[in-house]
């Protein structure tokens, strides 16, 4: 009787404490180290998971045969018990981090993201301009920045594999590169979705005819050393200053891409808007308006400048 009761006291204690609740007050993400099980046990106390290492331990040795103890980031519910400890070390899906690359970067803001970005490990090597597929990317705790960065850029390749495998026929472009090259462009023209076909039409409109580009964001490239943006307006006289990124000065393509084009830039420079449109002004809202003539253009752009003038005259009388 006795015996019995001290095996039934002994049972009811292990049950308490394997399926009791933890010390945890709320839900905790916690970085799990590798190591033996006291190592983990106390990275879970000291962590506020539970209670004791020795209990951990016994705990450990006890269901072994349920598989082993996985290191890496956690969660952990609140009041989570030695059971449930157990089962997320073992069975657990490890907390996922996300960078999210927006389109349009630059490989300088590009490098500063992924090496600003929590969690993972090494630096960040050179980002090639225009190399890596803007995307939301999923990483674990420890994942090499290097490694994400071989991600983006393989995400790249194999995406635009597949558009310029299934381009429209005779573009003026002479390789996937040149595609990226004026994707990036369009990238920076246009924030419209809608806009970016048109865009990319008048462009490869352009390069057909031996036309100048003349894109105010190659010029902004090259003034700003590859940033990508500058702390003014563009002004007349930025155009005519010399560089290889100056299509206003230079003939064809830049040398490279300014910026790290979206999918939907690529794909609107390889199935580009069914137009002759050969100039676009900014119409002051985000848009652009379009034209087929430079006699069009110009009277568009005195439109323009004339209802600006009109909305700053109110605003000074005001």
């Amino acid at each position: 009787m006795v015996l019995a009761a001290v095996a039934q006291a002994g049972r009811s204690y292990v049950g308490q404490v394997w399926n009791g609740p933890g010390p945890l007050s709320q839900n905790t993400t916690l970085v799990v180290p590798h190591g033996r099980t006291e190592i983990v046990g106390r990275a879970l106390h000291d962590g506020g998971v539970i209670d004791g290492v020795l209990s951990f331990r016994i705990a450990e040795s006890l269901t072994d045969n349920d598989g082993a103890l996985h290191a890496g980031e956690f969660a952990f519910p609140a009041h989570a018990s030695l059971a449930d400890v157990f089962a997320i070390l073992r069975h657990g899906k490890q907390v996922e981090h996300h960078l999210t690359i927006p389109e349009g970067l630059t490989a300088q803001e590009i490098s500063a993201l992924i090496d600003q970005a929590p969690a993972m490990t090494g630096q960040v090597t050179p980002v090639a301009e225009g190399a890596i597929l803007p995307n939301t990317y999923d990483y674990l705790y420890g994942t090499p920045r290097a490694l994400l960065l071989k991600r983006a850029e393989r995400a790249l390749d194999v995406a635009l594999a597949e558009a310029w495998a299934n381009r429209a026929a005779n573009l003026p472009l002479a390789s996937p590169g040149d595609a990226v090259t004026l994707a990036s462009i369009v990238e920076r023209e246009t924030a419209k979705p809608d806009e970016r076909p048109m865009v990319a039409a008048v462009y490869l409109n352009r390069l057909r005819l031996g036309m100048k580009l003349q894109a105010d964001p190659t010029v902004i490239y090259g003034l700003s050393g590859g940033q990508g943006k500058i702390d003014r307006p563009l002004a007349h006289a930025d155009l005519l200053v010399p560089s290889a990124y100056n299509t206003y000065l230079n003939t064809g393509l830049p040398p490279g891409p300014i910026a790290a084009p979206g999918i939907a830039s690529i794909l609107a420079v390889l199935h580009p808007a069914d137009t002759d449109a050969l100039y676009f002004v900014a119409d002051g809202s985000g848009g652009h308006i379009f034209s087929h003539s430079y006699k069009d253009q110009i009277r568009n752009v005195a439109k323009l400048r004339a209802i600006d003038a009109r909305h700053q005259d109110a605003v000074e009388r005001n």
